[in-house]
């Protein structure tokens, strides 16, 4: 069914289309494949895939548990390390990180499939409501954790357990960030994200306070004022300009905010696409765009990027996908000038680029593509609003390897901060180390000072 219809436009596809289009990308595993899929690990006593988890999850025990029957207790093996598991076990680029640091990659060509071996686990706990966590008792301290994202949450929990009490700030209507706003549908269905986040702040002590944004309703002196520490776990919420003619031109669009758009419909029929749609960038969010419009019935789609394959952020495995789904790529291209009709992108000319003298240069040959919408992906930038003295490089926060600042008293973490890797799983991470960094830190201000005789 659906319309051939030039321009962007919704309901180019079936309602049965569009739920076959957007389901699960990799379904979950039942109880026979997960005990089939967890005798093919090795239990390595030097597991190299535990080196590779940024959260340094115990894989090899985790996989035992699921091999003995125990799915129980291999979650909260998991949770141990990363309170977000259920998400990373979805969205993680595991090809690149814990499956690709598998043995079973040199014997059989094939490693374990651990990251549906993590989400077999953490789906049962989190289905049975199964809670591995009670609070301590009551600190007396109160952290305002700015950025209800992977890092702000996994921040906040873990500060919860040690009976912190917790303000969870966020600018967005609902908790989650990039898991609930920046990833692609069929990656996370059924609304998994909000039910992760229920699951996280079910732990207690949590206030969650939407619609907060830093900069705009306080700054970090009011939240000093107010708390006894700061986290912040903003992410990246500007977006970079193409900086060329025709930007402007109506159906020229963030990538993140078609994604975004999206995550939050119920039946993607009302999300407009082009017929030819081009998606600048060479990262996960081009991938996800570009996948994505194809899914919601876009005839053609082209990513373009300015180097070659080898030098895309997106994994491999996240461009074969694309190129599955019949996406074109093409490289070695950087955008010249979107061309118009009536006042309408009617296209996009671009420079053929090359490498001289290892920097990147045009060649002087020009090619166009026709497109009625053009998705920006090129690249996310940090809005450092309400910050005060804290210090920045390159757009970013530093912090030391515990997550502190430059100011006292406030720790960061996650994309926002110097060297974020743009993955869920590192967030996490950084959430994590920085809750305990900020638990001595608290704790050590509240032991009485013994008298030296």
């Amino acid at each position: 069914m659906g319309t051939t219809e030039n321009g962007i436009v919704s309901g180019r596809l079936s309602p049965a289309e569009y739920s076959s289009n957007f389901a699960d990308l990799h379904p979950p595993l039942d109880d026979h494949e997960a005990l089939v899929a967890s005798d093919r690990c090795y239990f390595c006593y030097d597991a190299p895939c535990m080196t590779a988890c940024p959260t340094s999850i115990d894989i090899p025990l985790f996989i035992r548990q699921i091999s003995t029957g125990n799915p129980i207790g291999s979650a909260n093996t998991i949770f141990d390390q990363n309170i977000m598991g259920g998400m990373c076990a979805r969205v993680c680029p595991t090809e690149t990180l814990c499956e690709q640091a598998c043995v079973r990659n040199t014997a059989e060509h094939r490693p374990v499939e651990i990251g549906r071996l993590q989400r077999y686990a953490t789906d049962i706990a989190m289905r049975e409501n199964r809670q591995f966590y009670q609070r301590a008792e009551p600190s007396g301290k109160s952290v305002a954790v700015v950025g209800a994202g992977p890092a702000g949450l996994a921040c906040a929990h873990r500060l919860a357990v040690k009976g912190h009490d917790v303000v969870l700030y966020d600018a967005r209507e609902k908790a989650g960030g990039l898991n609930e706003y920046g990833i692609a549908t069929y990656k996370s269905t059924d609304d998994f994200a909000q039910k992760e986040v229920d699951y996280v702040l079910s732990i207690g002590g949590i206030d969650c306070r939407n619609g907060q944004m830093l900069g705009r309703d306080f700054n970090i002196s009011d939240l000093l004022e107010r708390h006894d520490a700061v986290f912040l776990g903003l992410g990246l919420s500007g977006v970079n300009a193409l900086r060329t003619e025709g930007e402007n031109l109506a159906g020229v669009d963030d990538a993140v905010d078609f994604i975004a758009g999206l995550r939050q419909s119920e039946t993607k029929a009302d999300i407009p696409v082009g017929r030819r749609v081009v998606v600048i960038g060479g990262g996960m969010t081009a991938i996800d765009a570009a996948v994505q419009a194809k899914l919601l019935g876009a005839e053609e789609v082209t990513i373009c990027y300015r180097r070659g394959k080898e030098q895309m952020n997106a994994s491999e495995f996240e461009q074969d996908l694309a190129a599955s789904k019949g996406v074109s790529i093409r490289h070695w291209l950087q955008p010249k000038r979107i061309l118009a009709r009536d006042g309408k992108v009617a296209g996009i000319e671009l420079d053929y680029t090359t490498v001289a003298d290892g920097r990147l240069t045009t060649t002087g040959e020009t090619g166009a593509v026709i497109a009625d919408q053009i998705l920006k992906a090129i690249g996310q930038t940090f809005e450092a609003d309400g910050f005060g003295t804290v210090a920045l490089q390159s757009g970013r926060i530093i912090v030391d390897e515990e997550g502190r600042t430059s100011m006292n008293g406030v720790w960061a973490g996650g994309d926002c901060v110097v060297g974020g890797e743009d993955l869920t799983v590192s967030a996490v991470a950084n959430g994590r180390d920085a809750a305990e960094s900020i638990n001595r830190a608290l704790m050590a201000a509240t032991q009485p000072v013994t008298a030296v005789a």
